[in-house]
């Protein structure tokens, strides 16, 4: 074989190696880019019920560009999403970026999801807020007489509702509606983030919830809810931005939240006045652990004061209040009727507090001059129980209704250090009647302190409540494209 002949046969030999080699390392790198695909396609989430079918909204036409309104394209993914309601549900996926929007509504067996980096904006045009009615257990909106704007996130008479993420951001906006509300200018009450009426089997789950214009999440004639893992933030001047309003609904869990706000972090509620008697539907079998609070001037857990339907079997432990007006306060007068009973609380922290106990008998706000002041609320069986305070400027201030006593209050295992400037009189009772056990300070006569020969343990029932067997399944998502 001569020299050429060699020569020849080698560089075809190194054209075949360096073929393969291009071949292999474009093997490689599709095999590379199609697990960073197969990752970006597929994510895993816990819900209590999974979906069979799904979308994005940007197939409706959504630019999450932060200018760009997205109303009509949540509507439309909602309204087309709807046809699934009896075919294994369905789910929207709301991906990165800035998503202005208006109020929409969600359907039946329905979930929202907010990707980590996504951010729904509340739209500051008053034309994307279609008004609606009063509440009835209301009979006129809390800003203003008549109707008020739907939520931001709404549904009515739905089952199977799940609005979660991967901590994505609900922004309310509020600012606008703050300065309205402070000015006088609101002709019709302001929205709230998420407000789900005469619904069953809801989820609001794992998201971050700034800057409501009012009230954050507000479930109302509903049952079966689990509230999850939220974390509520606005102004500690902001007006009416409670955090978490169970109102009228029976079987609910709050577990795992912290929230920062202008008003309580959780009010309990059940109606107003007469409307709330007439509708008469309580609160009952609420769940509330693992909170973490910050409210300077309201409440850690309100009970009231719209508590005219009546509230009862609430069970609140594992509580941490950090510069809060009070930790649990109840709030009534003549005129609110109803109930307020079996109310059960334990663990409860707290630093920097105005009052550890707060209850008031005198509280007003009314919806017309149509009330009856002969309309008078019971509040019994109130059980409070290893509680350590710090840094307390005074521990209680309890106030009944002259002829209709708060009875069978019971405060046990309670330790509360005062701030360097204390009141004088630490506990003021007036119209209030039960027991205390191992309590520091003192309390007030009207509890009558058992001694160490009777100490006793209030109550906190050891039963379980329906919620609490709901089970969570870890559910899949498939994105349809990059």
């Amino acid at each position: 074989m001569d020299t050429f002949t060699r020569v020849h046969k080698m560089m075809r030999a190194l054209l075949l190696l360096l073929g393969v080699v291009l071949v292999v390392g474009m093997l490689k790198t599709r095999e590379v880019e199609g697990r960073k695909a197969r990752k970006l396609d597929y994510f895993e989430y816990n819900a209590m019920s999974c979906r069979v079918h799904s979308a994005c909204i940007t197939e409706f036409g959504g630019v999450g560009d932060g200018t760009t309104s997205n109303t009509k394209a949540f509507q439309a993914a909602v309204a087309h999403l709807s046809q699934f309601e009896s075919d294994g549900g369905s789910l929207l996926f709301v991906p990165a970026g800035k998503w202005l929007t208006g109020s929409f509504n969600l359907t039946s067996h329905f979930t929202l999801f907010l990707d980590r980096d996504a951010v729904l904006l509340a739209s500051q045009v008053l034309e994307e807020w279609p008004l609606i009615d009063p509440l009835p257990s209301y009979g006129r909106g809390r800003d203003a007489a008549g109707g008020r704007y739907a939520s931001l996130i709404f549904g009515s008479n739905l089952t199977d509702v799940i609005i979660t993420g991967n901590n994505g951001t609900i922004d309310g906006q509020g600012e606008t509606w703050w300065q309205k509300f402070h000015n006088g200018e609101l002709k019709y009450t302001r929205p709230y983030l998420i407000e789900m009426m005469y619904s069953d089997t809801l989820q609001i789950s794992n998201l971050t919830l700034v800057d409501s214009p009012s009230w954050n999440v507000h479930p109302v004639y509903s049952s079966n809810i689990l509230i999850q893992g939220i974390t509520i933030t606005a102004p500690v001047n902001s007006p009416n931005t409670d955090g978490i309003n169970p109102d009228s609904c029976t079987n609910t869990r709050i577990e795992d939240c912290y929230i920062v706000s202008g008003d309580d972090c959780v009010a309990v509620k059940s109606g107003w006045d007469e409307y709330g008697i007439s509708f008469g539907m309580p609160t009952k079998q609420l769940v509330i652990r693992r909170l973490t609070c910050i409210s300077p001037t309201s409440a850690v857990i309100a009970l009231g004061s719209e508590m005219s339907g009546g509230i009862q079997d609430v069970r609140a432990e594992d509580i941490v209040a950090i510069n809060s007006e009070s930790g649990v306060r109840i709030k009534t007068g003549p005129g609110r009727g109803g109930f307020v009973k079996d109310i059960y609380v334990k663990g409860f922290t707290m630093h920097t507090m105005k009052w550890a106990f707060w209850m008031t008998g005198n509280y007003g706000s009314h919806p017309d001059d149509k009330y009856d002041p002969n309309a008078l609320p019971m509040i019994n069986n109130i059980n409070y129980r290893d509680m350590v305070a710090d840094n307390v400027l005074m521990s209680a201030r309890l106030e009944g209704i002259s002829g209709d006593p708060f009875t069978g209050i019971c405060i046990s295992n309670v330790s509360i250090s005062l701030n360097a400037k204390p009141k004088k009189v630490q506990w003021t009772c007036t119209d209030v009647a039960g027991i205390s056990s191992q309590v520091t300070p003192r309390t007030c006569d009207l509890l009558v302190e058992q001694g160490t020969e009777y100490a006793t343990e209030c109550q906190f029932p050891t039963d379980i409540l329906p919620i609490d067997y709901v089970e969570i399944k870890t559910c899949s998502y498939y994105k349809r494209y990059l």
